[in-house]
């Protein structure tokens, strides 16, 4: 984002709420102020101390409004962008270009979801499209598979290197004491599951759960007198492509293409400088074509890139390294979890499924059906 200065701002705190399967009566606000406490714990914060407020989720029809009412805070700015999946890195460089505006110094985002309480199709009414409805798809799936039926026929990728995906988030979920799935997995478990929109499997696709999180942004000079380390933002990107899949432009390229370089370019950084690399993998297709639109391989290589458990605990490049959405949690709009999870790498604070080198971390972030697309880099005092 043009503006945005490199390291102005900083993730200071961070947390889930409780996730899985909640207690019937819960509601979407309820997790999203549950989180938002915890992260203002974590680094030693109050309610008080919040004057800007940023909150997007399918269920509220003005998240904003209603996580203020129910914390009893009255912010000096807020934001309730949503652009699905994503919203939540893009309130974070929203966050960024209010705190150097002066237009807020300490900025929650949050989120929160009973879709697995609710039912699915309950939390995301579908509008009409006239390109798509009267084919009756089964929504997201067959969109992302339609983008993976290409990427097959044009790269030749093939479902074992999807299934490599899947592989490699639930070796990293086993090492996350909060991950839903607790079981191992095989390449040959994905190929036999159950098939639901072909090329995937239910294994193929993310879980669906309960739950949300929150992250405190403030200015970079007062993160450092926080409780724990500062992850600084370093670069953000954001790309609007599309809002249907029937109107992608390129059924092989993400927006990633273009928040990715605008990301980098902010952090005067290169993939290969990036430690840790968060990527929303809500279907296995999505962090094979991440990594090609990122630079991390050319496109179409994005199958071969993760073979071989390049991508699992012990591997080549550490991806997803809390089990991802496949493994660990989905709760509709996975963006802020993402976030978390960088942070907490960049503290060294993931224990068995800690990053052997975590000083700079990335994070993809998607919307809809590859709709938008927000890149973060994230990094501690020393990269800056």
């Amino acid at each position: 984002m043009t503006g945005l200065e490199r390291g102005s701002a900083a993730v200071v705190g961070v947390a889930e709420s409780d996730l899985g399967a909640v207690a019937a009566g819960t509601t979407p606000v309820d997790l999203m102020a549950q989180a938002s406490i915890r992260a203002l714990d974590d680094c030693g914060l109050s309610l008080k101390d919040v004057d800007g407020i940023f909150a997007a989720t399918s269920q509220l029809r003005n998240p904003t409004l209603q996580l203020c009412d129910y914390l009893g805070v009255t912010p000096k700015y807020q934001d309730g962008t949503n652009i699905g999946g994503c919203s939540f890195e893009s309130h974070l460089g929203h966050a960024q270009a209010a705190i150097q505006a002066g237009l807020c110094e300490v900025a929650l985002i949050a989120y929160g979801s009973t879709q697995r309480l609710m039912g699915r199709s309950k939390v995301n009414q579908r509008e009409f499209n006239p390109y798509e409805t009267p084919y009756r798809p089964f929504l997201p799936s067959s969109a992302y598979a339609l983008s993976a039926s290409r990427h097959m026929h044009q790269f030749g990728t093939t479902r074992r290197q999807l299934a490599e995906v899947a592989v490699a988030a639930r070796q990293w979920a086993l090492l996350n004491p909060l991950a839903w799935e607790k079981e191992s997995l095989s390449i040959d478990d994905v190929l036999n599951a159950r098939m639901v929109s072909h090329p995937f499997s239910v294994r193929d696709i993310c879980l669906l759960s309960d739950g949300g999180g929150a992250i405190v942004v403030t200015s970079a000079t007062r993160a450092r007198s926080m409780r724990k380390t500062p992850a600084y933002v370093l670069g953000v990107g954001e790309h609007m492509s599309h809002a249907s899949i029937s109107a992608m432009p390129d059924l092989t390229v993400s927006p990633a293409a273009f928040s990715g370089p605008a990301a980098f370019r902010m952090a005067g950084l290169a993939p290969k400088d990036i430690d840790v690399l968060q990527l929303y993998d809500a279907f296995t297709l999505n962090p094979i074509m991440f990594l090609e639109d990122l630079g991390y391989c050319k496109k179409g290589e994005g199958g071969a890139f993760v073979e071989g458990g390049r991508i699992a605990p012990g591997g080549a490049l550490s991806v997803n390294t809390n089990g991802g959405g496949l493994s660990y949690c989905h709760p509709g709009m996975y963006g802020i979890f993402l976030l978390i999870e960088a942070v907490r790498q960049i503290r060294g604070e993931r224990g068995d499924a800690q990053a052997r080198n975590h000083k700079l971390g990335l994070v993809h972030a998607n919307g809809m059906v590859y709709s938008a697309g927000v890149t973060v880099i994230l990094g501690d005092a020393d990269t800056l």
